[in-house]
């Protein structure tokens, strides 16, 4: 079976649907404390599926609301060895000029592999479920999965942000070539 049939199974929304193209709405925080808490835990909920059939203890994974056909402004990602990180109506305040450019994969197209420039370093203001705001620095491999979560909400997908000329491949040649050798992003 195909990695992106088994996102679908998963209830995973795949590459092509609309709902990737389109801007999330926010939410309206503290009102809407409750729908902001059911799309957390749905993403959670999905997050937990996913990690107990792919191993993403290396990489991290992340997913947003609209990839589960939710089109509002919230997401998880979920670094190694650490608790998931959850985005309520994100917004990326400052970046580092400093990039890394890596392959990445997305649930939504699972079968293929990109290499993507990202930010080393940014920073992130998000709402709490009460209302308040916060902001958080995000560095390296923790970066990566924030900035492309917010991507997602922002009706942007890795596609979007590939160099002019460079093409995804296939996982299976991913996993061939040197830079497939399964080497995660930096999380230090």
């Amino acid at each position: 079976m195909r990695s992106s049939q088994q996102m679908r199974d998963f209830g995973v929304v795949q590459y092509g649907a609309p709902i990737l193209a389109e801007t999330a709405r926010p939410f309206g925080l503290p009102d809407e404390q409750e729908g902001a808490d059911t799309v957390i835990g749905q993403l959670l909920d999905t997050v937990g599926r996913i990690r107990r059939t792919h191993d993403s203890s290396g990489k991290g994974l992340g997913l947003a609301a609209p990839q589960i056909g939710i089109g509002r402004a919230a997401a998880v990602a979920q670094p190694p060895g650490a608790d998931p990180i959850v985005l309520l109506n994100p917004r990326i305040t400052a970046t580092s000029t400093e990039m890394d450019e890596k392959f990445e994969g997305c649930l939504s197209f699972f079968d293929v592999r990109a290499p993507v420039p990202r930010p080393l370093r940014i920073t992130v203001e998000t709402v709490t479920p009460a209302g308040s705001t916060a902001t958080t620095v995000y560095e390296r491999g923790e970066a990566l999965l924030i900035v492309h979560e917010i991507d997602h909400l922002d009706r942007l997908l890795l596609l979007n942000r590939m160099r002019p000329g460079v093409t995804p491949i296939p996982v299976e040649e991913y996993r061939k070539t040197a830079e497939g050798t399964g080497r995660a992003w930096s999380f230090e």
